[in-house]
Formats: C-alpha cells, sequence, structure tokens
C-alpha cells in the first residue's frame, strides 16, 4: 500500500510538471507586438498564430487516446515534449507568417495537445476516488504554467529579444515535459468503472456518439469555453472601448484573468467531488450568465468591469476541470482519453466562434448577447440531462417491475 502511494505521489509530480511546461503557450500574447516590431507584420495576421495553435491543440486530442495505446503515456509524452520544443526552438528561425503558423501554430499546438489530454486522463484514471481534486491540480498546473511564464518570458523578451525568446522558452519547455514524463506510469483500470452515479459500463468512441448526452456535453462545453476563451482575447480592449479605462488599467485584467482561472480550475475541480459535478457547471453557467449580462446591459465601470471578468475567468477555468470528470462519469475510465477527446473539439471550435461571431455581427456587446442566450440554453441542459446508463437501468427496471408481483396460489 505504501509503494502504491509513493507511486501515485510521482506520477501527480511527473504530470504537475508536465502540465506546467504545456500552459506555456498561453502567453503568446506577449509576442504578438514584438514579432510586428522585428520583422513588420500586421498584428491581427500574428495574432491569428494562437487560434492555430488552440484549434490544433483540440485537433491533437483526436488521436491521442489511439497514440498512447500504440507507444504508451511515458514514450508519447517523452516525445510530445521533444515536438513542442523543437517547435518553438525552430520558430526562432521563422522568417515568414507561415512558417510561424506552421512551427508556433500547427506543430506546438499538436504536440501540447496530445501532452495534455493523456496526462490528465491517465492521472485521472489513478485517482478515481478523487477524480474532480485531482483533475483540479493537472488543470491547475497548466494554468499555473502560463501565469509564471507570463514573468519569465517577458524577461526574456525585453533582455534578448523575441526571436532568442523561442530558442530559450523551447529548451526550458523540452526539459520539462521530457523530464516530467520519466515519472508517469499507465494507470490500469477495470473493465467496468465505478462513478458517483453508480457502476456504468465503458463506452467505446462509437458507442458514446450513439447516445443524446455526448452532443448535449459538447453543447455546454462549447458554450463554456466560447465564454471564456473569447473574454481572454479581447480583455484588455473591453476595459478601453466599454469601461472606459486606460490601457495601463485596463492590461491588469490579463493577470487578473491568469489568477482566477488558475484558481476556479482547482476550487471547482476540488467542490466537484463534494456536490457533484453538474451542479458546480450549473453553477458556472449561472454565474456567467449574469457576468456576461451586465457587461452587455449595464454601464461598466472600474469594479463592475473587473468582478465581471474575474467571474467569467474563474468559472471558464473550473468547468475546464470538471468536465472530464464528467466524460468519466457518463462514459467510463477506461476509454476517458478517446472520449473525451471528442467532447474536447468544443474548445477549438469555441476557441474561434467568438472571434467570428463578433466580426458577423459587428462589436462586443452583439456577442455578449449570444454568449448570454447560449449559457441560459446550457444551463437548463445541465439541470436536467443525466449518464445515458441512469437512464437505462430505470427504464429496465419499470420494464421488469409487473414480473415481481407474486404468484397467488389458487384453486386446489
Amino acid at each position: 500500500m505504501k509503494n502504491r502511494t509513493e507511486n501515485r505521489l510521482l506520477i501527480v509530480i511527473g504530470t504537475i510538471i508536465v502540465q506546467m511546461g504545456l500552459g506555456t503557450i498561453y502567453t503568446w500574447s506577449l509576442f504578438n507586438q514584438p514579432l510586428v516590431d522585428a520583422f513588420g507584420w500586421k498584428l491581427s495576421s500574428v495574432a491569428i498564430t494562437f487560434s492555430i495553435t488552440s484549434f490544433a491543440l483540440a485537433f491533437a486530442t483526436l488521436f491521442a487516446g489511439k497514440l498512447q495505446d500504440k507507444w504508451g503515456i511515458r514514450r508519447l509524452v517523452a516525445a510530445s515534449g521533444v515536438l513542442l520544443g523543437a517547435g518553438l526552438m525552430l520558430s526562432s528561425q521563422a522568417s515568414s507568417l507561415g512558417m510561424l503558423y506552421v512551427l508556433a501554430g500547427v506543430v506546438v499546438g499538436f504536440a501540447d495537445g496530445t501532452a495534455y489530454i493523456t496526462t490528465l486522463s491517465n492521472l485521472i484514471k489513478w485517482f478515481p476516488e478523487k477524480k474532480g481534486l485531482i483533475s483540479g491540480i493537472s488543470v491547475g498546473a497548466y494554468g499555473t504554467g502560463s501565469l509564471l511564464f507570463k514573468y519569465i518570458n517577458g524577461y526574456f523578451i525585453s533582455s534578448f529579444g523575441v526571436t532568442s525568446t523561442f530558442l530559450f522558452w523551447g529548451i526550458i519547455v523540452l526539459i520539462m515535459v521530457v523530464g516530467g514524463s520519466f515519472l508517469l506510469r499507465e494507470a490500469k483500470v477495470a473493465s467496468s468503472a465505478t462513478t458517483e452515479n453508480g457502476a456504468q459500463k465503458d463506452y467505446t468512441v462509437k458507442e458514446m456518439l450513439k447516445t443524446k448526452q455526448a452532443y448535449l456535453l459538447f453543447v455546454i462545453f462549447f458554450t463554456a469555453c466560447m465564454s471564456g476563451l473569447y473574454l481572454i482575447g479581447i480583455v484588455k480592449d473591453i476595459g478601453v472601448s466599454l469601461a472606459g479605462l486606460n490601457a495601463a488599467t485596463a492590461a491588469n485584467a490579463v493577470a487578473l484573468v491568469a489568477i482566477f482561472n488558475t484558481t476556479g480550475r482547482i476550487v471547482l475541480g476540488a467542490l466537484s467531488d463534494k456536490v457533484g459535478r453538474l451542479k458546480v457547471v450549473s453553477g458556472a453557467l449561472f454565474a456567467t450568465a449574469i457576468a456576461v449580462a451586465t457587461l452587455s446591459f449595464i454601464p461598466l465601470n472600474f469594479p463592475i468591469f473587473f468582478a465581471c471578468v474575474a467571474t467569467i475567468a474563474f468559472c471558464f477555468g473550473g468547468n475546464i476541470t470538471v468536465f472530464p470528470t464528467i466524460v468519466a462519469d457518463f462514459f467510463g475510465l477506461k476509454n476517458q482519453s478517446k472520449n473525451y477527446g471528442i467532447i474536447y473539439q468544443g474548445f477549438g471550435i469555441g476557441a474561434l466562434a467568438g472571434s467570428f461571431i463578433a466580426a458577423l455581427l459587428g462589436g462586443f456587446i452583439p456577442t455578449f448577447i449570444i454568449l448570454t442566450i447560449l449559457c441560459i440554453i446550457s444551463l437548463v441542459i445541465a439541470v436536467t440531462i443525466k449518464p445515458p446508463f441512469q437512464g437505462k437501468k430505470e427504464k429496465k427496471s419499470n420494464q421488469k417491475l409487473p414480473n415481481m408481483q407474486p404468484h397467488t396460489r389458487t384453486g386446489l
């Protein structure tokens, strides 16, 4: 028992190191203006790089589970770390936007997504009794990496320039991810899973896609991701244009988002083990709807703006954390990486949808109104949805009920 505890502790430490290295990609906003200054590219063109990264990250999760089955968690994460580091280091030699899109966008995003979902799912499998807490620790480490490297990469850029920073960043991340991979071990999962809802079967991807719950969960996750990711991309601009803040004050919201995003991941992840996953998601969607509606309809000042931003970031972080465990609760632990990879496409689509809606409707406020409506719809789904096996179990029980009546002996 002691050895098992020690092994699990090492796996937690290894996962934290890996996830912190992966989370550094969320410092991309630091690189936009320096790249514009260095190469004369348009700011909007450079900013597209991170959208490509986010989409490639989500797309990679479709294949990560199958790759893990072939290579094993340790070799796959180590290979992802090498690819991620190489993509960043080679980005220091990028002389065109096309090269930047391929290296810092496609290569970095694919490597990051592959290691992210497999290490997260593997750690959840090691702690089936505390899935919410352990998911919060893993995803919280991802957010912490982003927060810490805002200062590390910021120092490198100011001291050595943007191209050299890509080189240093790549070396550090390669060491972190590959080094952390040596502490990982493959989790062994029994053929059936036990969740907070009772015993259930382990659904394959094909079986999951035959249930209505898979599509309803996708809608909720898409809404949660679009709300948070759209805010992250334009939070400074909202502060200036809608709240009337100066650029320096509005820029503080960027750090606020990182802090509350990370806090939400840890707090709501642990809370979901005690009160239930869907209750936490429902509460987060309700709070997000109120905050987004406030940004849409109420005149903003400093405290209202920052309260709304903090609420949305906190709830986004919590939803990102709780959803892997919801997928495990609904569809089992055995195929969790593959099943969550499907639902996780809501992240990639959500990363793009907010900007497209804003461009189509012409501004922040119409987009916030759409987000409010989506949050209300998703809230209704979260309150009413039930695991697929639970409904079948109830139906089967009802069908058998007439046969359970005792026979009455008559005649002789």
